[in-house]
């Protein structure tokens, strides 16, 4: 038979192996959380690498979107601002013409003062240099060819010494800058 003291060997000796197994099922226990857990953080890491690089290129798009509309609208501008300064050259040169007719005239006219007809001339001359600053010129009429883009035809004209289209005599000069038409060149058109 089985006697007392053999009895609780036993029964220590169980305990014993449960004690065991129930600590090695524990530190099983806590070993897989810590083994699962790197694995859960490496994904989430991914996850959040993922985002920022999303939202980085999402950044960098809009950056590269507002430096190309930056840069058209700067273009756009440009292009603008040389349009209005022909259109203020224009409009103010227009205003002067008038004056400049007024000087030619002075010119042709008869004087027998030299030093007044001097002063008329400098005059002329440097309004003619200003205007050549701003990029105006005078538009060609005298023998050239007739252009209704450049001349406006108030007479024709019957010369023999001059083909038929071409510019005969000039009233009043044209003035243009680039290829806009300040004032058309008032001419007489030969037959």
């Amino acid at each position: 038979m089985i006697n007392s003291e053999e009895l609780q060997q036993e029964e220590a000796v169980k305990d014993a192996a449960e004690e065991t197994a129930a600590d090695t099922a524990e530190a099983a226990a806590e070993e897989t959380p810590a083994e699962e857990a790197p694995a859960e953080e490496a994904a989430t890491e991914d996850s959040e690498a993922e985002k920022v690089a999303a939202e980085l290129a999402s950044v960098k798009d809009q950056l590269l979107r507002t430096m190309a509309e930056y840069d058209n609208f700067r273009k756009r501008s440009a292009r603008e601002k040389d349009a209005l300064r022909a259109d203020i050259i224009t409009t103010v040169t227009s205003q002067f013409l008038p004056v400049m007719d007024n000087l030619v005239r002075a010119l042709e006219a008869d004087c027998t003062d030299e030093n007044y007809k001097n002063g008329v001339q400098m005059i002329y001359d440097s309004f003619m240099a200003t205007l050549k600053e701003l990029g105006v010129e005078e538009i060609e009429s005298d023998g050239a060819d007739f252009d209704p883009s450049l001349h406006q035809a108030v007479q024709r004209v019957d010369d023999s010494g001059l083909e038929s289209g071409k510019v005969a005599k000039t009233f009043a000069k044209g003035y243009k800058i680039n290829d806009k038409v300040i004032r058309f060149a008032m001419v007489a058109v030969a037959n």
